[in-house]
């Protein structure tokens, strides 16, 4: 069983959710404490999402029969409760942070996982690996090349936005 210590009161059960928000707070109030805006720039990489459909990724979920991506929004999976703990955190921070908000993006990739193909060809499989290749598949990573090169893109973009402006900022007050 896992307990949770905050001061001198230990939870003997924590929701998951308010677990995430006690963490985000923690971290939030550390980024306001510790960080200088004027010389550094905070990111945070939101959530990014797994499909497995028939279980999950111990209980017989799959993913290898994804091979194309959502294409309408309406078969999209709820927005995760998690986020909007986050958006809320990250509003009432009074430092900057620069949300890289690629849930919604993952989660149309449901053809992006590498299901049963996530060892290199060279490495061996296990015996059950071997025998039962669907038990083992992975529907929570990425593909490389792939949906993370696009969160890297946006991270790339974000930097130049903030240079321009920054040098914006620097022409005006000369």
């Amino acid at each position: 069983k896992d307990y949770y210590q905050e001061g001198s009161h230990v939870y003997e059960e924590l929701n998951v959710l308010e677990a995430f928000r006690k963490a985000l707070t923690t971290w939030s109030r550390w980024i306001d404490a510790n960080v200088n805006p004027m010389k550094t720039m905070v990111f945070f990489r939101g959530y990014s999402a797994s499909h497995f459909s028939g279980g999950q990724w111990n209980s017989g979920g799959a993913c290898d029969n994804e091979t194309n991506p959502i294409k309408n929004e309406k078969y999209l999976t709820p927005y995760p409760s998690k986020m909007l703990v986050l958006e809320l955190v990250l509003k009432g921070m009074k430092t900057h942070v620069t949300y890289l908000n690629i849930t919604r993006l993952t989660d149309f990739r449901k053809d992006g996982h590498p299901s049963i193909y996530r060892k290199h060809p060279k490495q061996k499989l296990s015996e059950d690996e071997r025998k039962e290749p669907l038990k083992y598949q992975d529907c929570s990573h990425w593909c490389l090349p792939g949906v993370p090169d696009s969160w890297n893109e946006l991270l790339y973009a974000e930097l130049l936005v903030k240079e321009s402006k920054m040098r914006q900022h620097q022409r005006r007050a000369r």
